[in-house]
């Protein structure tokens, strides 16, 4: 039997993966109503407040925002109402993560993640590392390839 989930958390960083991210939000969505938040951080260093204006990263943080909510309100069965846009601030991207999907009571966090080469070793990245760690509800990974249609752009896992 397939799980049913209610509320589903991705998170988004503006690259051709935030596509296959929400393809398989598309693929757990039955007929079911679902609550999508979509969530871009913002990592704020921490030579800076936590509250620092940041209005570029802002600007191209609500770009993205915007470019994956139609993305996402695009799927057939879509409604405005259940697609939620959020953009965060934090020192950490992996933390705001699982933060967010405790403060949003979600049923899984779905995450379209690529290997990373760290000092010569494949590695997830700090953010996926930590979301598979820490998060309290299930995580949903798909692992694009280098190379594929949906492998290319910027990244935060």
């Amino acid at each position: 039997m397939a799980a049913r989930f209610e509320r589903l958390l991705v998170p988004i960083d503006g690259s051709r993966r935030d596509e296959r991210a929400l393809e398989i939000v598309h693929s757990l969505i039955h007929k079911e109503p679902v609550h999508v938040t979509l969530v871009h951080v913002i990592e704020v260093r921490q030579s800076m407040p936590l509250d620092a204006e940041l209005p570029a990263e802002i600007e191209k943080g609500e770009a993205i925002l915007q470019r994956a909510e139609l993305m996402a309100l695009k799927r057939p069965g879509s409604r405005p109402d259940l697609v939620l846009a959020e953009l965060l601030q934090a020192r950490s991207a992996g933390a705001a993560i699982v933060d967010e999907a405790v403060e949003r009571n979600a049923d899984a966090i779905v995450m379209a993640i690529h290997n990373r080469n760290r000092l010569g070793k494949i590695t997830l990245g700090e953010t996926t590392a930590y979301v598979l760690k820490n998060a309290s509800c299930e995580v949903i990974a798909v692992r694009v390839p280098d190379g594929s249609p949906h492998g290319t752009g910027a990244s935060a896992s």
